[in-house]
């Protein structure tokens, strides 16, 4: 604004003087036809001079008036523009921080309850007193899960992942052995194009959560299938499983924080936290990958991750 109105005062300065310069050529102009000077030419310079300074002024005092509005409205959307992602990222936090005190907060809850009933009752036996501490012992998992969920993902909001040439079939073979599944339970189809340019402690835990996830959710005696493929320069992972799938209107929200499916998907499993694939989702955007998930209620679901393949083995490729 403070810039609009010096150019305007340095126009008109400048506009108002060439104006008086040239009336007074022409009034020279006209004493030299006519030999003789009046007042009316004089007063008629004056009035010239008067207007033409009155419309340059009413000129400029529009222009400042648009700039002033047009500038301070394309200021504002910019900044409402430039404060929408902090906005956003600032209530992101906020939930979180609500969400995490929220799920902290149970299972201490749940174990003070039952510590006060046990201190309270004189006639508790040994047995009942091996109970409560059996269930506070639960408790105390469920907290140190929590706890190193919440590590993981304030890690990945805050570092940078370490990436090297990493096998992704290996991986998948060493992440499935870990679960002492029989060989039919959960298969790995291999690909001759697994080398992956990632984190390898990262890819084990993207992994990890998405066999739980899948096991989980399906029938004990369904097959886990896990196929490695290769797509122009991604090397592909998906785990599919078949069971109740997921509901199309829970689907787009299933990778949020804290954000956990339908209770009647979790019948006879142990209830998550709703961290598992936000970390998953996590994992996969620092390795500037993609995870996406397609679901057949009453079917079958399947998860598809897609890693960059390692470069120098890309161009080989």
């Amino acid at each position: 604004m403070a810039t609009s109105i010096l150019f305007s005062v340095t126009f008109f300065q400048i506009t108002s003087y060439e104006i008086n310069t040239r009336l007074g050529r022409l009034q020279d102009s006209i004493r030299v036809v006519s030999g003789a000077t009046t007042l009316r030419n004089d007063n008629l310079r004056i009035d010239e001079e008067n207007e033409a300074a009155s419309r340059i002024s009413m000129g400029l005092i529009y222009a400042n008036v648009i700039i002033f509005v047009s500038g301070g409205f394309g200021s504002f959307l910019l900044a409402r523009r430039t404060l929408h992602p902090i906005q956003e990222a600032h209530e992101a936090q906020s939930r979180f921080t609500s969400d995490a005190s929220h799920e902290l907060r149970t299972p201490l809850a749940t174990m003070k309850t039952e510590i006060e009933v046990a201190l309270r009752d004189k006639k508790a036996t040994k047995y009942s007193l091996s109970e409560t501490l059996q269930s506070n012992l639960e408790e105390v998992e469920k907290l140190s899960r929590l706890s190193e969920m919440l590590l993981s993902l304030s890690r990945l909001d805050h570092d940078k992942l370490k990436r090297t040439a990493v096998n992704l079939y290996d991986i998948t073979q060493d992440v499935v052995r870990q679960y002492n599944q029989p060989p039919e339970r959960i298969t790995v189809t291999p690909s001759k194009h697994s080398l992956i340019d990632a984190n390898e402690s990262a890819i084990s835990e993207l992994i990890s959560i998405l066999i739980d996830n899948a096991l989980k959710y399906s029938p004990s005696d369904s097959p886990i299938l896990i196929t490695l493929s290769r797509r122009n320069r991604h090397a592909r992972l998906k785990i599919s499983n078949s069971g109740q799938g997921i509901d199309p209107k829970t689907l787009p929200y299933i990778f949020n924080r804290f954000y956990r499916v339908d209770t009647s998907r979790t019948k006879g499993a142990r209830r998550g936290y709703g961290l598992g694939l936000a970390l998953a989702k996590k994992i996969v955007e620092l390795h500037s990958g993609e995870l996406s998930v397609s679901s057949i209620p009453n079917q079958s679901t399947i998860f598809t991750v897609s890693l960059p393949i390692f470069p120098q083995y890309s161009l080989k490729g």
